[in-house]
């Protein structure tokens, strides 16, 4: 019997493997996370099979999403990257994406890490939601609102509420997936 998945990734290998594997699982891990940002921010206005399938492009260009290195990403950099077929090569998402990195390690400074800080909107707990199908999950919400608002207010880019709800779903501080999903109780 094959397993019951969320209907947004069914019909494409990659898609279904991240699913199994990656989406929904609690992160709390700041280089990941910093990835996922990095991730949802080049995903703003695409979709995320796009990014997906340029996610190994990516870890290529941008240092492994070391963002300690990618702060100090200076012109010569950005114009590399702004000439890297292999991703998505919007200026501002990568201008975006320095200074994102910089303002992650003011978060780190003053919270300890970002985990701390971005959990600490969830209580350190995942909320769990019931989705009976994945066109009922919203783009956004009051939290994500919050949370886009207080990123914002740090300095970073790309981090509308959609956006921050994205990292929210993938990173597992919200379980979105569908009750059927044979993935809803395992994360």
């Amino acid at each position: 019997m094959e397993k019951q998945r969320c209907g947004w990734c069914l019909g494409d290998p990659l898609y279904e493997a991240y699913h199994d594997n990656e989406w929904g699982v609690p992160i709390k891990d700041d280089a990941t996370l910093f990835e996922f940002l990095t991730l949802e921010t080049f995903q703003a206005g695409l979709s995320w099979i796009t990014v997906l399938r340029k996610r190994e492009n990516f870890r290529t260009a941008f240092d492994g999403f070391d963002y300690k290195k990618i702060a100090n990403y200076d012109a010569k950099k950005e114009e590399s990257l702004r000439n890297d077929a292999g991703i998505i090569r919007n200026k501002l998402k990568i201008k975006a994406t320095i200074n994102n990195a910089k303002a992650f390690m003011a978060i780190q400074k003053e919270f300890g890490s970002f985990s701390t800080y971005i959990w600490g909107f969830v209580n350190d707990i995942p909320i769990k939601n019931t989705i009976n199908s994945y066109k009922e999950a919203p783009a956004n919400t009051p939290l994500s609102d919050g949370i886009s608002k207080d990123l914002k207010k740090r300095g970073f880019k790309f981090v509308g509420s959609t956006v921050v709800y994205a990292h929210m779903q993938a990173t597992g501080m919200v379980n979105d997936h569908e009750t059927s999903c044979f993935r809803y109780s395992e994360v």
